[in-house]
This record gives C-alpha cells, structure tokens and sequence, in this order.
C-alpha cells in the first residue's frame, strides 16, 4: 500500500479501545469514532487490520483493540490534536488515572517528518516507536514509513517493540 502514499507527509493516528462504554464492542466503538473522522475535517487514506493486545501496563485491566490510521487533512497538527480530542470526549473518555481503561483513545502518532516540541505537542508520538500495537498495525499498511527521529521502518520498530509484544492482528 506505500506506493500511493505519501509516507514523508503521512499524518498518521492510532485508536485504542478496551473499555466498551455503552456500545456493543470495542470494535463497534472504533467504527463509530472513524466515522466521525471526517466531520472533523479528517480523512482516512489507509488502515490496518484490528489487533488485539493486552492491556499495558496492568495486563489485569480488559485486552485493547487497536489500529491504525492513515490520514489527510488541512487542519495543523495544534487543530488536528483538537479535532481527535472532541472525538474522544463524545465517545465517553474520561481522563482519570494514567493509563486506566477507556473507551476511546485516540493518538497523533506523526504529522509529516514534523519532529520535536512543537508549542508543547511532542512529535513524534515520543513512545509510539516502542509500542507493537501501534508499530505493528503502521506496519501492515506502510512497513516502509521511517520513523523521523530513528530513521527506522515501521517494519523494523515493530520487529523490536518491547511494549505490547503480545499485540497481533484479528483474523
């Protein structure tokens, strides 16, 4: 899928569920809060597949499901962060205790080859490249996407991810 992708300019987002809410599923939830996408001025060129992975770090908490995004947008990365964050609150988030269960996460993983502190938004993600479950669903859709900051593949940084080892795509 790279060759119809800008992978220099992608705008990529990850979306994590693994506390359902009022839906039916965590998978139902995730479609809907796409959907939403482009009423917010979004939208999704490319996605992985659904995978599924333990909670971290309290595997105790309920198993996430997770993908990834890619997508195109005229919004800056300050109104794009906006955009996901209304996303996040219709669906029911609640920011509480760090890393509890939630109903809806939603992620700026890179915006471009943007990289560093951008008035207090950190690009890229600064722990997406550790995290197969987010690395591996990036992989499945652009494996050749190269990390701004390690220069590295997708690919290569899932191959390696030491959070979320168990993540692997639903069949």
């Amino acid at each position: 899928m790279d060759a119809a992708i800008d992978l220099d300019g992608s705008v990529i987002v990850a979306l994590g569920c693994n506390d359902k809410g009022v839906w039916t599923s965590a998978r139902e939830v995730l479609e809907a809060a796409l959907a939403r996408f482009r009423a917010e001025g979004i939208d999704v060129i490319a996605r992985s597949s659904w995978w599924a992975s333990q909670a971290w770090p309290d595997p105790d908490d309920p198993p996430f499901l997770n993908a990834v995004v890619i997508v195109r947008t005229e919004l800056d990365p300050h109104a794009l962060m906006a955009a996901l964050g209304r996303i996040e609150e219709a669906f029911g988030r609640m920011r509480t205790v760090q890393n509890a269960p939630r109903t809806l996460d939603l992620d700026l993983i890179a915006y471009g080859r943007e990289q560093g502190d951008c008035a207090g938004l950190i690009l890229p993600h600064p722990r997406a490249a550790e995290r197969k479950f987010v690395m591996g669903p990036l992989a499945e859709i652009a494996p050749a996407w190269l990390h701004p900051l390690t220069g590295l593949s997708s690919k290569a940084l899932a191959d390696v991810a030491s959070v979320g080892r168990d993540a692997s795509p639903l069949g």
